[in-house]
């Protein structure tokens, strides 16, 4: 993206709404350009960049040349390869592993009101050609060009993530395209994930504009749901499943649907919509269920709805134990495997949990299985699923396959986007 220069004005609209006293609007006054200090790569550790990734590791810094000590969290630096030549323009963390971030292939890049509007443009233009209503994700971090950042649109509502301290620091930036852009009734800062800590930031969620309509309604596949964003998980919603959970409720007619780790009824209140004969969702979390209770009557799909407040292992095995069986069965949990070193517990979570759904599935029944750890590869899910069939003594076949959807595009130079993974079986008397 071209250098832009900021101008000597802001949007009127900040001149009529109130913006919390933690964000700073950004000067009027006429700016200086300066070049920003630079950081030198060591030999050959410009392999990933070339390739078209944004991260640089701590330990890919030529330090003698380029001292970390003398740079704070969230500085723009110029990143230049071991000869000299200029890969862009990034922000820099010395305290963080994952050291600079690049935020364009050009130097010098000043990233204030006009760097984000036009980022943010191109990330709503291609939103507003996938969704006819404003219910998506307008943010995907490093797939729109703005790594460290999430943001999720919920109509006139914007909940915002900020994971580094890159945009941390230009968040009054952020704010003012966002308002130019956008006009939202209010903008929570949704900052309670644990990866900021591993950015040195503090971890808070606040009204930081406007104010928070009650109840807030959002649609998705032909259902309306009241969400929780202050109190809810992540950014207030999971968008990301909207087709697989499109795709369960044309199969749901006349079917009984358990859907595990339910959250507030993303899965299921469509598959009740949709006709199935009954929805039993099962969370850990009374708040949630509490939420897809309102979200059931919001539907009108109450008297097809269970709720069971429990820990999905032992409500698997008490419905084993019962011959509790289920036509659908959705399993989509939290992300079990957080960092690489956790792989070994996670995946032998993974593999229980799908070898003891699929003891309560019925004959010619449907497991949806998912994954969003990142650690988990599709072929991993593959072969539990292949291992759990096998050791039950079913035949398992897959009839469908899926991802995230396209408000989380996948940049193909950046494994780390693409992360969820989901599979379709279809599981019978053994042949």
């Amino acid at each position: 993206m071209a250098s832009s220069t900021r101008k000597p004005c802001l949007p009127k609209v900040l001149n009529v709404k109130k913006i919390h006293p933690n964000i700073k609007l950004a000067s009027t006054q006429p700016h200086i350009s300066m070049p920003s200090p630079e950081i030198y790569l060591k030999k050959n550790e410009d392999k990933r960049l070339r390739k078209g990734h944004l991260w640089v590791f701590s330990n890919e810094i030529d330090t003698k040349r380029s001292p970390l000590e003398q740079f704070s969290p969230g500085d723009l630096v110029q990143v230049k390869s071991d000869d000299g030549k200029v890969m862009g323009t990034a922000y820099i963390n010395p305290q963080a592993l994952i050291c600079a971030r690049l935020l364009s292939r050009k130097p010098n890049l000043k990233c204030g009101a006009s760097f984000f509007k036009e980022r943010l443009s191109t990330a709503l233009a291609l939103r507003e050609k996938l969704f006819d209503k404003p219910y998506y994700r307008l943010v995907f971090g490093e797939s729109d060009g703005l790594p460290g950042l999430v943001i999720d649109r919920f109509d006139s509502v914007l909940s915002v993530q900020i994971t580094t301290a890159g945009i941390e620091q230009h968040k009054e930036a952020l704010f003012a395209a966002l308002i130019e852009l956008l006009h939202p009734a209010a903008i929570i800062l949704k900052n309670d994930t644990n990866q900021r800590q591993l950015e040195g930031l503090g971890m808070e969620t606040e009204i930081a504009y406007g104010k928070l309509p009650d109840p807030l309604i959002i649609e998705e596949n032909g259902a309306q749901f009241k969400i929780d964003i202050l109190n809810g998980q992540k950014t207030g919603w999971f968008y990301d499943h909207r087709c697989s959970r499109a795709l369960v409720a044309n199969i749901a007619k006349s079917q009984r649907v358990l859907d595990l780790f339910s959250y507030t009824g993303a899965w299921g209140i469509p598959a009740a919509i949709a006709g199935a004969s009954e929805v039993t969702c099962v969370d850990a979390s009374e708040s949630a269920l509490a939420l897809a209770k309102e979200n059931a009557l919001l539907n009108q799909v109450e008297d097809k709805m269970h709720f069971v407040r429990s820990d999905v292992f032992e409500f698997l095995k008490l419905a084993r134990l019962e011959n509790q069986l289920y036509d659908i069965i959705v399993l989509d949990p939290p992300a079990l495997i957080k960092r690489k070193k956790d792989f070994k517990q996670g995946y032998e979570a993974y593999r229980r949990l799908n070898h003891l759904a699929l003891q309560v599935l019925s004959r010619s029944g449907i497991l949806v299985s998912a994954s969003c750890s990142y650690h988990l590869s599709r072929e991993n899910l593959h072969e539990i699923l292949r291992s759990s069939g096998r050791h039950i003594d079913r035949h398992l076949v897959f009839i469908a396959s899926g991802g995230q959807g396209p408000d989380h595009p996948v940049d193909p130079a950046a494994p780390e986007t693409d992360y969820l993974k989901t599979f379709f079986c279809s599981v019978s008397s053994s042949l």
